[in-house]
């Protein structure tokens, strides 16, 4: 009997994306001390555990990786965007902004960077202007390259969620009811979900909307694992939440002083060794296996 590639290509991927989770760091923006002005980045392992990546006076904010692996930072303190290779070391990618806070890269490989407006800078450097005249807190891109972005401008001081095409075109995809958006993040079926002022908001594609979860103190930064479990920063009680696709949470790091922004490394993960391919190839035959057992079964039944 014949199995259609599809279930394989299906079951490869579950136990792929089961894999690389577990080799998912998580970094983290957070103060080096309570009531310090500088701060560092904070690394942390799928199982807790945590190091200090960087550090030396940075201010930092906003956190972003490229496709090579390489993690951006946006420092408020000196304007600068530093770009910190996987083993640490760094250099200054972009200067004398104002106030940079949220960073995000499209699949060309381009930086955006917020602060009263949002700025386009391409892998050497170069920049560009590509919204102005709107303050923004948090930036996210969706499958389809559309970049989103919340803020407040003249129009909205509440809070809006601006959808932007990559031509430029944009669209108000959310406002009115948005206290203080902080963070946006979105899932592998493309939900929007959205930090405000004590809780997280979910959206659909098409803009309907539900609360995830409520009753937090401030959130301010949101990311996704490969898993979809969703990690969000308490700043105010010093805490790493996380939360299952079905909402349930459970406190993933403590003790932090004021966590800001979250990344993970995304695609850019080591290279399984030559025994995890054999383990999930296994797997997935496996999977195959019992399930063409079922079909036998089910033919042979009277």
């Amino acid at each position: 009997m014949r199995i259609p590639l599809r279930y394989l290509a299906v079951a490869l991927a579950s136990l792929l994306s089961a894999a690389l989770a577990q080799g998912q760091n998580l970094f983290v923006t957070a103060g080096s001390s309570g009531g310090s002005s500088t701060g560092n980045i904070y690394e942390f392992t799928p199982n807790g555990g945590s190091s200090t990546f960087a550090s030396s006076g940075l201010y930092p904010y906003g956190l972003a990786f490229n496709s090579a692996g390489n993690l951006f930072e946006a420092d408020r303190n000196s304007g600068n965007i530093y770009e910190f290779t996987p083993n640490g070391g760094s250099s200054t990618f972009a200067s004398h902004l104002s106030d940079p806070l949220p960073l995000a890269f499209n699949s060309a490989g381009n930086l955006f960077v917020g602060t009263a407006q949002i700025t386009e800078f391409s892998p050497n450097g170069g920049s560009a202007t590509f919204a102005s005249s709107f303050n923004t807190y948090a930036l996210a891109f969706n499958s389809a390259g559309d970049l989103f972005a919340a803020g407040t401008d003249a129009a909205e001081p509440t809070g809006t969620i601006l959808e932007f095409t990559p031509n430029g075109g944009s669209s108000t995809f959310a406002s009115g009811f948005i206290a203080s958006p902080k963070a946006l993040a979105f899932n592998s079926a493309g939900d929007l979900f959205v930090a405000y002022e004590n809780g997280i908001y979910e959206f659909t594609p098409n803009g309907g909307s539900s609360t995830f979860a409520s009753g937090l103190a401030p959130p301010e930064g949101l990311a996704f694992n490969s898993a979809g479990d969703l990690f969000e920063a308490d700043a105010a009680g010093g805490h790493i939440y996380e939360f299952t696709p079905n909402g349930g949470s459970s406190t993933f790091a403590s003790g932090l002083y004021g966590p800001y922004a979250l990344a993970f490394q995304g695609i850019t993960l080591p290279v399984p060794e030559p025994s995890t391919w054999v383990m999930v190839g296994l797997g997935a035959f496996s999977l195959l296996a019992a399930r063409r057992r079922r079909i036998l079964r089910r033919s042979l039944t009277p």
